[in-house]
């Protein structure tokens, strides 16, 4: 009897014990529906924060930072995949102190670079007891657990995400795995809608730009600055650090850089490259674009002083037309930075076509030119012989024949100087004719007035206009053949010079006989001559002047700029 009571109170007392267990095991279960609740809708809400982006890069920049906060990491990493490596890596929890510290980005090996091998997910306790892993390099913070997953673009993998050391000293679950699973596929599509985005901006663009080069030819623009034009549109579109075109130098294989602009642009820029052991060589050899991730190390770059520092992927484009491939555009991006893709490399090809156009229509007008030319050289030339020397020849025997009735010793003294300088003028005329007519006689003009007229004509494509040219006194006639070569030369090196270091718009050529002596004269209204004394390109054409008695003079012209006076006697002719 005694028993009951106490039998009693422990029979009410568990049942009191059992529903607090089940209380407590009900609220473990609320909180943590309530946990998976909160989770999912951090996840909806990463979801849309991501898809509202459409500028690739902040893309992804997006799905690298929701992984960190939805698993709970205190490091993540996207890697971009090319082929077998990583062309990107963006990171988060890394300051960036931290990463110049550590130094290069990786570029796929140890466990990032199983997930490229083997695209599934992959979760470690442990990143050292992987087989696959390398270690860390030095002054890399501390990584154990780790959770990786790879991000899928319509089957093709574009990347994976790396996840690292769970907060609070725990390991990535299931749970984790089937979360950054949801984001990678919420991550792909976001990733093909910034694609598609991106393809339309830049189609968009190359149209705007092959309509301003297609305006740009139609108006007769020089062909420098069509390619120019075509130069800083390639490079604006495709996000290069440097553009530069070859065009193949006359009756050579060569190709000489005409234009270079942005990264160590000056290093290129009035290069000679061998076609056979340059980037661009290679491209003209093989008629269709080439690539290469690291343009420093590319087997096809052999010729040259190594003039690509600090560079990495590139891609080089021929410039074909159906008479031939004239040149080639190069494009290239700093080191590890993103390779080039085939959509951004397919539309350069039709593009560089436009450069081709554009030297084939400057080539042409040229042509057309010069035909004008030599027929209006004709035309002067029958004009001059049967008229002006006719007249000034009928004029010399009228006064010759006046002598006979003039008795003042002085008037007859003028007279027959008078007559002496008709002499001198059919001589000069005589010698125009001869050069008229031997500059449309013959392809390449012999006469010193007709080689001076041809060298201007071809210094005009480098300089972006074309000199004046004044010519005077008999050049055909009292020049020795060694002098006349030697003042070709002369006009050609010192319009070289303008065209590379004046940055002028404009200059003046002169050839002048006179007194026994040759003068030519270059003046542009350049930048004028380097304030430290640098003159190295000046002292070929003193050696010349010199070597002919005669001398240079080179100084500030009478506007700014530069003029060049290169004088030598012309002694016995030759």
């Amino acid at each position: 009897m005694n028993d009951e009571p106490g039998a009693g109170r422990d029979g009410a007392q568990l049942p009191r014990l059992q529903l607090d267990q089940l209380l407590d095991e009900l609220q473990v279960r609320i909180d943590a529906a309530r946990g998976t609740q909160d989770r999912v809708h951090s996840l909806l809400e990463a979801v849309l924060s991501i898809g509202r982006e459409l500028d690739l890069p902040h893309v992804l920049r997006r799905i690298v930072e929701a992984a960190v906060v939805l698993v709970d990491a205190e490091y993540g990493a996207l890697g971009v995949v090319e082929g077998s490596r990583l062309s990107e890596f963006l990171t988060v929890g890394v300051s960036e102190e931290q990463a110049a510290v550590i130094g290069a980005p990786p570029s796929g090996h140890g466990i990032l670079g199983e997930l490229i091998r083997h695209p599934e997910p992959l979760r470690l306790s442990e990143i050292s007891g992987h087989p696959a892993s390398y270690g860390f390099p030095p002054d890399h913070p501390p990584m154990h657990t780790f959770l990786g997953v790879p991000i899928r673009v319509r089957e093709e993998v574009f990347g994976n995400l790396y996840l690292t050391q769970k907060r609070g000293g725990g390991e990535f679950d299931g749970e984790d795995e089937t979360v950054l699973q949801t984001l990678a596929v919420a991550a792909g599509v976001a990733i093909e809608n910034a694609r598609l985005y991106r393809a339309a901006r830049e189609r968009q663009r190359w149209m705007e730009a092959n309509a301003e080069i297609v305006a740009a030819l139609l108006s007769g623009a020089g062909e420098l600055e069509v390619l120019e034009g075509i130069v800083r549109h390639a490079r604006s579109i495709v996000g290069a650090d440097l553009a530069a075109v070859a065009l193949q130098v006359e009756n050579s294989t060569d190709l000489r850089v005409m234009i270079a602009t942005g990264t160590d642009a000056d290093d290129h820029r009035g290069l000679v490259l061998p076609r056979d052991g340059s980037f661009m060589g290679a491209a003209v050899t093989a008629g269709e674009s080439i690539t290469t991730a690291e343009v420093q190390k590319d087997a096809r770059v052999t010729a040259g002083p190594p003039r690509f520092g600090g560079l990495g992927p590139a891609v080089a484009v021929p410039m074909v037309t159906d008479g031939g491939t004239p040149g080639a555009l190069l494009l290239a991006r700093r080191e590890r930075g993103a390779p080039f893709t085939d959509d951004e490399t397919s539309p350069l090809l039709a593009f560089a076509g436009q450069a081709a156009l554009a030297l084939e229509l400057a080539e042409r007008r040229r042509a057309a030119e010069q035909i004008a030319l030599l027929e209006d050289r004709d035309r002067i030339a029958r004009d001059l012989h049967d008229l002006a020397i006719q007249r000034l020849f009928a004029t010399g025997m009228t006064l010759q024949s006046t002598l006979r009735f003039v008795d003042h010793p002085q008037a007859s003294e003028r007279l027959l100087r008078a007559v002496d300088d008709l002499d001198e003028t059919i001589k000069i005329i005589r010698s125009t004719i001869f050069g008229l007519r031997t500059a449309e006689a013959e392809r390449r003009p012999q006469g010193l007035r007709a080689r001076a007229a041809a060298g201007v004509e071809r210094a005009a494509g480098n300089l972006g206009f074309t000199p004046s040219l004044a010519m005077e006194g008999l050049l055909d006639t009292d020049v020795p053949a060694a002098v006349a070569e030697d003042a070709v030369a002369v006009l050609s090196e010192a319009l070289s010079n303008v065209a590379r270091h004046a940055r002028a718009t404009a200059a003046d050529v002169t050839f002048v006989v006179a007194r026994g002596t040759l003068t030519v004269t270059v003046t542009d209204n350049g930048v004028g001559l380097p304030q430290d004394g640098r003159r190295s390109g000046l002292r070929n054409l003193a050696t010349r002047a010199e070597r002919l008695g005669g001398r240079l003079d080179a100084g500030p012209g009478p506007h700014g700029g530069t003029r060049l006076l290169w004088t030598v006697p012309l002694g016995t002719r030759g």
